[in-house]
């Protein structure tokens, strides 16, 4: 089964035109930045406040980064859109 046969309204290209619009998530400000396209996911980058420490491949912790969200586009059972995904909330930037 493909990705397309579960929704037909929703497809790759028209997730990946949502990158680089903000949205509401989680009480704070996010762009998206990627799409997934396996499963598919959004991953938003949280703009305002939300930073974690990143460590190195060594494990050792350097720098600040801003915190990273998955949001799945489609349902556990991958039969309708994800709840988490459906409220997202468009902003005006």
């Amino acid at each position: 089964m493909t990705y397309s046969e579960f929704t037909p309204s929703c497809s790759l290209t028209q997730l990946r035109g949502l990158i680089g619009l903000h949205v509401h998530y989680n009480g704070a400000r996010c762009q998206i930045i990627e799409v997934l396209e396996d499963e598919p996911a959004l991953i938003l980058q949280d703009c305002e406040r939300h930073t974690i420490i990143q460590p190195d491949q060594l494990g050792e912790a350097h720098r600040r980064v801003p915190s990273t969200f998955t949001i799945p586009v489609l349902s556990g059972d991958k039969t309708e859109l994800n709840p988490m995904f459906l409220d997202l909330n468009l902003l005006d930037v």
